[in-house]
């Protein structure tokens, strides 16, 4: 009774944690030029707060990152979550158990965390429903996902661009609408400060 009142208890502290849109954003756009290439290979990783060389990662390692600089540790949150609710998250990859080196920097994974959390908004085609320091996913097709934060910069067009790693190292670019978006996520503090 006591492992399951300590999950819960850790769960609500992450959830609650306060995430600044603004700082996220700043974290994530100071590895642009830092984290150069792309790199899925399958990583020992330290835990809680591992990590693979910053130089390298995939998108899951931008958000990871930029998260971690506000004391958010997807690593540790998800790897928790997971332990306790198993059969919660998706069965894409064969696991029988959690995986702390790899099950934060799966898409999938991500998109259940922060919908468990209450962070989910509704997926819209309109650039004004998306705030800078949103967390958006996409399916790529083929079975490929993909995720970025919304930038506090924007394209010519008007639509917000998108702090990502989609092949080429950290990059912020106008993505946000080059791909069907399957998850748009803002923390709760961002919510409720958004009047949400």
């Amino acid at each position: 009774m006591r492992t399951v009142i300590a999950l819960l208890l850790c769960s609500l502290a992450f959830a609650a944690h306060a995430i600044e849109a603004h700082r996220l954003v700043l974290d994530a756009r100071k590895q642009v030029g830092v984290t150069l290439s792309y790199d899925p290979a399958y990583r020992k990783l330290s835990y809680p707060g591992g990590d693979v060389p910053l130089a390298t990662g995939v998108c899951t390692d931008v958000v990871i990152r930029a998260l971690r600089q506000q004391g958010l540790d997807l690593q540790e949150a998800v790897h928790r979550d997971m332990r306790g609710n198993f059969a919660a998250y998706p069965k894409n990859w064969g696991l029988t158990r959690p995986d702390s080196n790899i099950d934060h920097r799966r898409v999938p994974n991500l998109m259940t965390w922060f919908k468990r959390q209450g962070w989910a908004l509704a997926v819209k085609q309109d650039a004004s429903a998306y705030q800078s320091g949103d967390i958006v996913t996409w399916d790529l097709g083929h079975g490929l996902t993909h995720i970025g934060i919304v930038s506090d910069r924007r394209a010519a067009s008007g639509a917000p661009l998108v702090l990502h790693n989609i092949g080429r190292g950290t990059q912020e670019e106008d993505i946000l609408f080059a791909y069907r978006i399957t998850g748009h996520y803002r923390p709760l503090a961002q919510q409720a400060s958004a009047g949400q």
